[in-house]
């Protein structure tokens, strides 16, 4: 077993990777940036090293300072979180030839799998469902409108390189089909540096429904139930929910399945997410792998009990998994709390914090690494921490939640909690009637603070 690990992250993902090394009895060291030396992972870890000032490009994307961190502090692996360089072939490379264990996936399965046209020839190979379009990238325009014509429109047009939503445009009608493709490589090339473009057919009223895996070094994987992750703004999730609404025994055991089979064909090692888009016929398509830990890996640990950052280190360390497939026993629900104005088309808010007081409660939990007096800085991700709440049912965690965002007050700056605790209240998302298009239609109502 590793003697000490190094977390190379910041955050509230970084605290929780800290909390379970510690249950282990592993030493940690954080790492942190000029911006974040006041954060709860740098107070809590064993050491802690600054790597850097505030840009993420001079700290937590900078191998280099990572590397004589954990050299300095003789740290013997490298847990990345998500986010930063948790899928960066090179940084998994690097760590490896200076004798360091990278906790995630190695050069290979990322590159393999970060790929979204080779990814996709992949599952195909495998034999996983996946949406129909192009075999790989698109050559050029006239090979785009041929393959269009082919697939059937609507037509989504997405990166290559991509993430985030950025480089992708539905197009419904031919006429629209090359400035869709004219605007979609020109934002792919300012964000990736990669203009090259694939082609799915478009997924109608689609929910983007993911499942947990867990793959070991001897080739073994199993699966840890799904994940509805639907309610999305601009492709960033918002809240999640396990079991998923939509879900049946008969669809899960074919999507679980598959999402093993994926895992176990590319001999994958470490925890991942099996990503796929399902119809309203309950047909399930291929969408993408992340070779990480997801930010709503909680919810699936409330309802089968289990830590995923602890299976991670102990698949690191080489111990086998035990093969078992999960089956959700609770119901469980994460709203991700971010400093954005949801009054303000979600504008950012960064600042200090006058004023924090935590839910609790039965069924309750906070993931973050935030406090009152502490100060948000402008450089990274705006989520500030995750509420969980977990029940016997469905209904039970939702009433949960809203008494616990009711509970929950942040000051000093502005917070989703507001969004959160109109989207408890809201009918469709009550009768678990939701798609990737909910918040296309939500109307957030104006409130009056006292």
């Amino acid at each position: 077993m590793f003697k000490k690990i190094l977390i190379a992250n910041r955050g509230e993902i970084a605290l929780r990777v800290i909390r379970t090394c510690k249950e282990m009895g592993i030493k940690t060291v954080a790492v942190y940036s000029t911006a974040d030396a006041d954060s709860l992972h740098v107070k809590f870890a064993d050491e802690a090293v600054c790597i850097g000032p505030a840009p993420s490009s001079e700290s937590y994307l900078k191998i280099s300072n990572i590397i004589a961190a954990a050299e300095i502090t003789n740290a013997d692996a490298i847990h990345p979180g998500y986010g930063f360089l948790s899928e960066n072939a090179k940084f998994s490379k690097i760590c490896e030839e200076h004798g360091i264990k990278f906790i995630g996936a190695s050069e290979e399965m990322i590159e393999r799998m970060g790929d979204k046209a080779n990814a996709k020839a992949t599952m195909k190979a495998a034999g996983v469902p996946c949406v129909p379009g192009s075999d790989g990238v698109i050559e050029s325009f006239e090979d785009c409108k041929k393959l269009a014509k082919e697939t059937g429109y609507p037509v989504m047009l997405k990166a290559s390189a991509g993430g985030g939503g950025k480089g992708m445009r539905a197009v419904w009608k031919p006429e629209d089909l090359q400035n869709a493709w004219e605007s979609a490589r020109a934002e792919s090339k300012a964000a990736f540096g990669n203009d090259d473009m694939y082609m799915e057919k478009l997924i109608e009223e689609p929910r983007h429904i993911e499942i947990q895996i867990v793959g070991d070094s001897r080739g073994k994987a199993c699966h840890l139930s799904e994940r509805d992750c639907s309610i999305q703004r601009r492709h960033q999730k918002l809240t999640e929910e396990v079991p998923s609404p939509f879900m049946t025994d008969k669809l899960r055991d074919k999507m679980g399945k598959a999402a093993v089979k994926a895992a176990e064909y590319i001999k994958y090692e470490g925890a991942g997410t099996v990503e796929f888009l399902v119809d309203k016929h309950r047909n399930f398509y291929f969408m993408e792998m992340n070779t990480r830990i997801q930010v709503e890996h909680p919810i699936t640990e409330q309802v089968i009990d289990f830590d995923l950052i602890r299976e991670q280190i102990l698949v690191a360390a080489g111990v086998p998994i035990s093969g078992k497939n999960y089956t959700p026993n609770l119901h469980s629900i994460e709203c991700r709390i971010n400093a954005e104005d949801p009054f303000n088309d979600f504008r950012p808010s960064p600042g200090r914090i006058t004023t924090l007081h935590a839910p609790g409660g039965h069924g309750v939990r906070l993931d973050t690494h935030v406090y009152a007096g502490y100060s948000i800085p402008p450089n990274y991700d705006s989520m500030i921490a995750k509420l969980i709440t977990t029940a016997q049912t469905r209904e039970e965690a939702i009433n949960k939640m809203k008494r616990a965002l009711d509970e929950f007050v942040i000051e000093g700056i502005k917070t989703t909690i507001p969004f959160h605790r109109q989207l408890m209240e809201h009918p469709d998302y009550l009768a678990g009637n939701y798609t990737t298009k909910f918040m296309e239609d939500f109307k957030l109502k104006e409130v009056i603070e006292d």
